[in-house]
């Protein structure tokens, strides 16, 4: 079964236009999923859902003439007579394909529609940009609205926190409570969320830790040192809602002010991590101001984490207000 996403709001719209629709967000937040309910919603028949972690579906795209790609594209029922929308899940797997999506939008009626791991690979691992081309959009695990329509709870939506305030109501506060519980406890990551136990939720979250650390610190960050690296991490989700001192943080693990920077900066960009800068009309002091440290989910805050009720709490009312702060919902475009 499949459940909506906020998100959907804001991506169908672009379904008309002609610019690339990038999707990206870390790993296991949903981005295949909702890739398949674009799909569906594409009432052309023109159009293939392709694979990129599957090696047979990358070498569609291995032609030196990128003209010939649509020969190839013919066996998914794919023509260049009338606009064809082709889907691609998970480009990082293949990087060099952009140069063919570059092309083939450049000289052909095509809509592309892709996913991608994080804006870190985006930036540092595609051989051409896609700059001009794309509205990139960003998913992230579930926030609270999207969580309890996944349990299976309907619950009134509000526009404005003013609206929210004059309709308070305890009966719902005590129907909500113990679902806003368990949100705290696991976080929103959807696999885990639909899981009936506990301990299933637990396998979940380790397993989608492990998959982040082997996935995209080692195989793709190329760190020297992935024990520092860890160490960082662990000290960070001890520190969640709190300023973060670079130069403690350098001096506990052992490494330089620099490495610790690189690390935020590869932790920033594949959103395992928030930094938040403190408010200031000012815009030199807000850049230059120490800034707080908040994690992508609470479910691998409790998983790995020593961290206060009070911590968890406002990590998690960050990511539920985080929207009213960014043009749009849940998403904002890299330029």
């Amino acid at each position: 079964m499949r459940f909506y996403r906020n998100i959907l709001n804001y991506i169908e719209p672009q379904l008309n236009t002609r610019e690339i629709i990038v999707i990206t967000g870390m790993r296991r937040v949903g981005k295949t999923t909702l890739l398949q309910m674009i799909y569906d919603k594409i009432e052309s028949k023109n159009k293939a859902f392709l694979d990129m972690d599957n090696i047979l579906e990358q070498r569609v795209f291995e032609e030196i003439d990128f003209n010939n790609i649509w020969a190839n594209l013919k066996a998914y029922g794919i023509t260049n007579k009338e606009k064809a929308y082709i889907f691609l899940d998970e480009i990082q797997a293949k990087p060099e394909i952009v140069k063919a999506i570059k092309y083939l939008y450049d000289h052909y009626n095509v809509k592309f529609i892709l996913t991608g791991s994080s804006s870190f690979y985006l930036k540092n691992y595609f051989p051409e940009s896609l700059s001009g081309r794309k509205v990139l959009f960003e998913l992230y695990p579930l926030n609270f609205e999207e969580f309890i329509l996944f349990k299976g709870v309907g619950k009134e939506t509000h526009k404005s926190f003013k609206d929210k305030n004059e309709n308070k109501n305890y009966i719902l506060f005590q129907k909500f409570k113990k679902l806003y519980q368990e949100y705290l406890n696991f976080g929103g990551f959807p696999q885990v969320v639909l899981a009936e136990e506990e301990s299933q939720k637990k396998i979940y979250l380790k397993d989608i830790f492990t998959s982040y650390f082997e996935m995209d610190v080692r195989r793709m960050a190329g760190f020297r040192q992935v024990n520092a690296f860890r160490d960082l991490l662990l000290l960070l989700m001890r520190r969640v809602g709190s300023k973060l001192e670079i130069s403690k943080l350098a001096s506990e693990i052992g490494i330089s002010r620099e490495t610790v920077y690189s690390y935020l900066s590869f932790l920033e960009g594949t959103y395992f991590i928030f930094l938040l800068s403190p408010f200031s009309r000012n815009v030199d002091r807000e850049v230059s101001g120490t800034k707080k440290v908040y994690f992508c989910d609470n479910g691998i805050i409790n998983l790995f984490g020593k961290v206060s009720d009070g911590s968890i709490l406002e990590n998690a009312v960050f990511h539920n207000i985080r929207k009213y702060g960014v043009k749009g919902h849940d998403y904002s475009p890299l330029k």
